[in-house]
C-alpha cells in the first residue's frame, strides 16, 4: 500500500460512484449524467442537437474529468512534446523521468516505470469544433498554432493563468488538463471565449458523436 493511494478513486460493486470538480455546476446548468466506470459523467448539457451543432460549426466544450491519469516515473524514452498514442489514451512526457498516461480505462505504465493514480488531481477538459484554437488564442500564453502544435503535439504551460497541459488530439480536437482545484475557473474562462464565437458547453456525448461525424 502507498501513501499515496489515497489520491486513487474506489472501484467495486460498493464503492461509491466518483465524479468531477465540475459535477456539481454542471448539475446546476442542467446537465444529463450518466454512471460509466464508475464514474458520474456528463453526457449532455440541456440539448443535444445544439451541442452537436456547436462541435461541427463553431466549438463545444466538455468536462471529461472521468478520464483515468496516471503519473510516471523513471526514465520513458518518450520525445518531449510529442504525445505517443497508447490504447484509447496517450502517454504525455513531461520531463525526461516524468509524464502522464491518460485515457478512458487505467493505461498499463510502460515496463520499469512507477505509476501513481492522479485521476483525481486533475481536470480534464474536451474542446472540439473548428474555432477550438481561435477560443484557446483568447486565453492560453501557448502557441497553439498548427504549424507549431499539429497533432499529437502534448504542451505544458499557462492555461487561463494557471498552469495546465493541453494535449492536442486532432486538428480541431484538444484536451486540457489543470488542477482540480482550478476547474471552475478554467472551465468559466474557457465559456467566456467559446461563446463569443458562436460555442457552448456540452456533453461527452456531444462530442463523441462529432467526432465520429467528423471521420464519416
Amino acid at each position: 500500500m502507498s501513501v499515496l493511494d489515497f489520491l486513487t478513486p474506489a472501484t467495486g460493486p460498493d464503492a461509491p460512484v466518483a465524479e468531477g470538480p465540475l459535477a456539481a455546476a454542471l448539475a446546476a446548468a442542467g446537465a444529463t449524467f450518466a454512471i460509466r466506470d464508475g464514474w458520474r459523467v456528463p453526457v449532455h448539457l440541456g440539448d443535444a442537437e445544439a451541442e452537436a451543432r456547436a462541435a461541427r460549426d463553431a466549438v463545444a466544450w466538455a468536462d471529461v474529468s472521468h478520464l483515468r491519469k496516471l503519473e510516471l516515473h523513471g526514465p520513458h524514452g518518450l520525445e518531449l512534446g510529442a504525445a505517443a498514442r497508447r490504447d484509447d489514451g496517450w502517454l504525455l512526457p513531461l520531463t525526461p523521468t516524468r509524464a502522464l498516461a491518460v485515457g478512458e480505462t487505467a493505461p498499463a505504465p510502460p515496463p520499469g516505470l512507477d505509476a501513481v493514480d492522479v485521476t483525481t488531481q486533475h481536470a480534464a477538459i474536451a474542446v472540439a469544433g473548428p474555432a477550438t484554437r481561435e477560443t484557446l488564442a483568447r486565453f492560453c500564453a501557448l502557441d497553439l498554432r498548427p504549424a507549431v502544435a499539429p497533432p499529437g503535439s502534448v504542451r505544458p504551460g499557462s492555461i487561463a493563468r494557471t498552469p495546465g497541459i493541453v494535449v492536442v488530439e486532432a486538428p480541431d480536437r484538444l484536451l486540457l488538463l489543470v488542477g482540480a482545484a482550478v476547474a471552475l475557473h478554467v472551465w468559466a474562462v474557457l465559456g467566456d471565449a467559446g461563446t463569443h464565437l458562436g460555442g457552448r458547453a456540452a456533453g461527452v456525448d456531444a462530442l463523441a458523436g462529432a467526432e465520429v461525424a467528423a471521420h464519416a
